[in-house]
């Protein structure tokens, strides 16, 4: 175990595994100090919030079935390769397999009884949606893409063939064969193109502003639907691209819109009441200093 697990409750170990992960994408032992320090203070406000969910009047009544836990306990599972990999990784961070099971029934537990605490809030209404809706215009448009394709010829003078005057000779002469015949542009992208879009046609897919280098979308963007641009310089090398076809950009109806509105809204609702409700749990709950002698 590490020497930041030493010395900590099982409790305590979990959640610092799970911060480091979440936060920080490593384990504890892998923080730095000033990350570990973050680390343990939001482990410890963790902790004080759940103690004050778990003796809330809210908090009567709520039981988590054994079930509930398996099913959590397997989700974790599946990241391993098997459980005993599980059970080693555990055992790296001074858990076992049943603590596990009591961390994970207090987490549900937990999450069961916020979900109680915001379950009375009524639905959003179609009115208050339709509201959001042509308030935020900019949240439901899609905007105008190109599929498109490219040729890539890279410049590197330590090659013969990719000195700046032979790449511009070759992709010249790429440009020439598929202006003649455009139906080759695939065909010469997996020939000849340095680019592992060359694998597949040379195709980038659907292109939306911000994508590409600048130099290669104002081309692109001026092309029609079917047109080749000329040779195009990037810090990549030398391109050329073709315009597949053109989306226009498009407002997603209200009628699209309302049912991934709603859930986002209302899971939104409940976020903020629920942080209100915790907010008032904690003062009441906050340690209360005696009076002070001198």
């Amino acid at each position: 175990m590490s020497s930041e697990l030493q010395g900590m409750s099982g409790d305590q170990r979990y959640y610092l595994l799970k911060v480091a992960h979440e936060q920080y994408g490593c384990a504890p032992g892998e923080l730095n100090a000033e990350q570990l320090q973050r680390a343990t203070g939001i482990v410890s406000r963790q902790r004080r919030i759940e103690e004050a969910v778990l003796r809330s009047s809210e908090a009567t009544g709520v039981v988590i079935p054994p079930t509930q836990v398996e099913e959590a306990l397997v989700q974790i599972g599946s990241r391993y390769e098997d459980g005993e990999a599980l059970r080693q990784a555990l055992a790296s961070h001074g858990l076992s397999d049943d603590e596990l099971r009591v961390l994970l029934a207090r987490e549900l537990k937990v999450e069961a009884i916020l979900a109680r605490v915001s379950a009375s809030l009524p639905p959003i209404s179609d009115t208050d949606l339709s509201l959001y809706y042509f308030n935020h215009p900019e949240q439901f448009e899609r905007p105008a893409a190109r599929e498109a394709r490219h040729i890539l010829i890279t410049i590197n003078p330590d090659f013969p063939e990719n000195t700046p005057e032979a790449a511009r000779a070759r992709i010249e002469a790429i440009a020439k064969r598929v202006r003649h015949k455009p139906e080759r542009f695939a065909e010469q992208a997996l020939k000849h193109s340095e680019c592992p879009t060359a694998l597949n046609g040379g195709l980038l897919g659907q292109v939306t502003a911000g994508t590409l280098y600048p130099e290669l979308e104002a081309c692109l963007f001026a092309l029609a639907a079917g047109e080749l641009g000329p040779v195009v310089a990037s810090p990549m090398g030398l391109h050329l691209i073709r315009c597949e076809s053109i989306t226009p950009p498009l407002r997603i109806s209200l009628d699209e819109a309302l049912p991934r509105l709603r859930d986002r809204l209302e899971a939104r609702q409940r976020k903020a009441f629920q942080r209100q409700w915790l907010e008032r749990l904690l003062q009441q709950f906050a340690p209360v200093e005696g009076p002070s002698h001198g």
